[in-house]
């Protein structure tokens, strides 16, 4: 019972502003050492339209080439922003597709 009320006293001590803002909050600043991910990034560029969803891309390779998606990654060329995107074709093969992350198209195929 005595450690209930410890407990109880050392909660209702706390300062309420800590309890308010929670310590994910993004103010721009990494929190606990941790930054942004690429993911975090290509959310918020889908999000505002500076970036083609990675769904529109996926369905759209899935059109032209039967095969399976295995992984993407992004990254940049001639500096514009890319998906780089694994595919693997039925008979094994594995062809890299090169796509314009901000519209969408693909404008180049490694591979296969």
């Amino acid at each position: 019972m005595k450690r209930l009320f410890v407990i109880a006293a050392l909660l209702l001590a706390a300062p309420v502003g800590a309890a308010a803002q929670p310590p994910w909050q993004d103010d721009g600043r990494p929190v606990y050492g941790a930054e942004r991910s690429d993911q975090d990034r290509a959310r918020d560029a889908v999000r505002s339209g500076r970036q083609a969803p990675l769904s529109r891309v996926l369905a759209s390779i899935a059109q032209r080439t039967p095969g399976r998606h295995l992984n993407t990654t992004q990254g940049d060329v001639g500096g514009r922003p890319v998906y780089f995107v694994q595919w693997q074709l039925p008979d094994g093969q594995v062809v890299i597709f090169v796509v314009d992350a901000e519209s969408g198209q693909i404008i180049g195929r490694r591979g296969g």
